[in-house]
């Protein structure tokens, strides 16, 4: 009975520090058809944003706090977030950032080609901070949505985005 309960009580110890570090990143590319713009939201947890600004060597990251910490966190995102569009390696304009629940929100965008793009992503956020990193990227919106798992390591994948 009381080895259950240690169990238990170390169980509910270690929840919080579990839950700090998620280890999950998730990017979301559509088109915007009122703009002719390819959008892309990243969701990052504040945490994990935070731990990879202090192995870069930032000495008290601050995320929620600090706009220089987010500034600096989203440009490593924009970094690490791979695309070509029809072949062609493009580089998003960073947008801005904002905190979002425990998440940090980093938006780009980039100009849509008429018709049909064909993507190439590669998402390797945090991947160099965590070997079990995993990143998910939906590509699409509503029911047309298309989702790759990357991790550290893995090679470009392709989709289509409708025009």
């Amino acid at each position: 009975m009381i080895r259950r309960l240690l169990v238990v009580v170390a169980m509910l110890l270690a929840a919080p520090l579990m839950a700090h570090q998620q280890k999950i990143a998730i990017s979301t590319v559509s088109l915007n058809p009122r703009t002719d713009r390819i959008e892309i939201t990243h969701q990052v947890p504040v945490h994990d944003a935070e731990h990879a600004l202090r192995m870069q060597g930032a000495r008290v990251p601050d995320i929620v706090g600090s706009a220089k910490s987010r500034e600096e966190f989203a440009a490593y995102v924009t970094r690490r977030f791979l695309l070509t569009v029809n072949g062609e390696t493009v580089t998003p304009g960073y947008v801005g950032s904002e905190i979002s629940g425990g998440s940090l929100m980093v938006y780009q965008e980039t100009p849509a080609p008429a018709g049909e793009a064909r993507l190439t992503v590669n998402s390797q956020i945090l991947t160099d901070v965590w070997a079990r990193q995993e990143n998910r990227v939906n590509i699409g919106a509503g029911t047309q949505v298309e989702t790759f798992i990357f991790g550290a390591g893995d090679t470009p994948r392709d989709a289509m985005l409708g025009g």
